[in-house]
């Protein structure tokens, strides 16, 4: 939550163009704390709140953007996204592509995924697969803080809009944050080491797939965990090199599994490592349902 914050201050002390807006942005808990000090450091005209209407508000990021600004949209939840998703999916995704790469549309949307205490199947989805679905859309799920605070700055930067989606549970992760790196909007990285099974993961997956390493390794088995980062663009081309090593593959998603981005992940995986792994590529992610409530 920190490392958002300090990101969106960095860049709006960086570039006047670059402004905050969304459902509740200055509310009293500031989105989980993800814009916290903004308000007070840049006042009301460069960070506020607005009604209640995603299809108008996604719709006035987009001609901000067109309009030579920078804007940062926070939708709060992923699932609501879909009541902007004409702008996003034949507006938003299109017009660079149309224009010939006359326009530019420097816009990200921040939108928080994951379920919560009381929150049912309307606030639980995660949505990166079908947002990945439409060319000209750079889809990220930052894990660490460096992360989150790196490639916020990268997609302010960007000029192609950008959704970041934010593991609600991801905002308590703690680490260090290293201000000289060069904001980049990465693909996959290993974050831990093993020669037993490559596990690909996205999101909250990462979290567990290292609790699971450590169990593992009591028993002498070492998983190699690649966080993916960006499914749009989807690069696997560390994960073909671990699973190359390791000849076994799991892809654990936070998502359903279905017509995912775990689907198109083993797809490729399995067919530029047909000769490599020992086993079918596996997959873990949600079951065919809806979240529950309870």
């Amino acid at each position: 939550r920190d490392a958002l914050a300090y990101g969106a201050a960095k860049e709006m002390d960086a570039d006047p163009d670059v402004f905050v807006f969304g459902l509740d942005v200055p509310d009293h808990k500031r989105i989980f704390g993800s814009t916290k000090g903004l308000v007070e450091k840049f006042g009301p005209e460069r960070c506020f709140g607005t009604p209640l209407s995603e299809d108008a508000m996604t719709g006035v990021a987009i001609g901000a953007a067109l309009s030579g600004l920078r804007p940062i949209h926070v939708h709060i939840r992923a699932d609501f996204l879909l009541l902007g998703m004409n702008q996003i999916a034949n507006v938003m995704s299109s017009l660079r592509y149309m224009s010939g790469g006359t326009l530019r549309l420097p816009m990200v949307i921040r939108a928080v995924i994951g379920r919560g205490w009381g929150q049912g199947a309307q606030h639980s989805k995660s949505l990166h697969g079908v947002f990945g679905h439409f060319p000209g859309i750079k889809v990220a799920l930052p894990t660490s803080p460096q992360d989150a605070y790196s490639m916020l700055r990268a997609a302010v930067r960007d000029d192609n809009p950008v959704i970041l989606l934010e593991h609600r549970w991801l905002y308590d992760i703690e680490g260090s944050v290293d201000e000289d790196r060069v904001p980049l909007l990465e693909g996959p990285v290993v974050v831990r080491q093993g020669c037993a099974v490559t596990v690909a993961c996205t999101s909250w997956m990462v979290i567990e797939a290292l609790k699971a390493a450590e169990v593992l390794a009591r028993q002498g088995i070492e998983l190699e965990v690649i966080d993916m980062r960006t499914v749009a663009p989807l690069d696997e081309t560390a994960v073909v090199a671990s699973v190359e090593r390791t000849g076994h593959c799991i892809v654990a998603d936070y998502d359903w599994l279905a017509c995912g981005v775990s689907a198109e992940l083993a797809a490729r995986l399995s067919h530029r490592c047909f000769t490599s792994l020992r086993k079918p590529v596996e997959r873990i992610g949600f079951a065919p349902v809806p979240c529950p409530t309870t």
